[in-house]
């Protein structure tokens, strides 16, 4: 199973993908400013939905952006610590079909290897 991480806007989305890359499973909630508070939990929750437990995933797969720079930081930090954790590999996609090829964007990732998120502008921090 791949699970697919989207955390660009307020309301955050996850995905489990079988290994083609079908959606067999999706979550989503209004996250707000509460996305590092709750992304782990709801990962928990969806795979305990699921019957699947952590070591069944073969990747993982996250939104890079453009989007919240917040937001972008927590769903790749959460993808790259669970990636290296679980010893399987990340990759990051983008645009509006961003879940399609993914299975061959994992085949040809490296383990080791993380992401960082795409940001379209410098951020703005105050």
């Amino acid at each position: 199973m791949i699970l697919a991480i989207r955390t660009d806007q307020p309301r955050a989305e996850l995905y489990l993908l079988d290994v083609k890359g079908k959606e067999c499973a999706r979550h989503a909630w209004q996250a707000d400013r509460q996305l590092a508070a709750t992304l782990l939990g709801e990962i928990t929750q969806l795979l305990t939905r699921q019957n699947i437990a952590p070591s069944d995933l073969n990747g993982i797969v996250v939104f890079s952006g453009s989007g919240s720079f917040t937001g972008l930081r927590i769903g790749t930090t959460v993808a790259n610590a669970l990636a290296y954790s679980l010893s399987i590999p990340v990759v990051k996609t983008a645009g509006a079909d961003w879940l399609s090829g993914v299975g061959s964007a994992l085949a040809k990732a490296q383990l080791g290897q993380f992401v960082q998120p795409d940001y379209d502008r410098a951020p703005n921090i105050t």
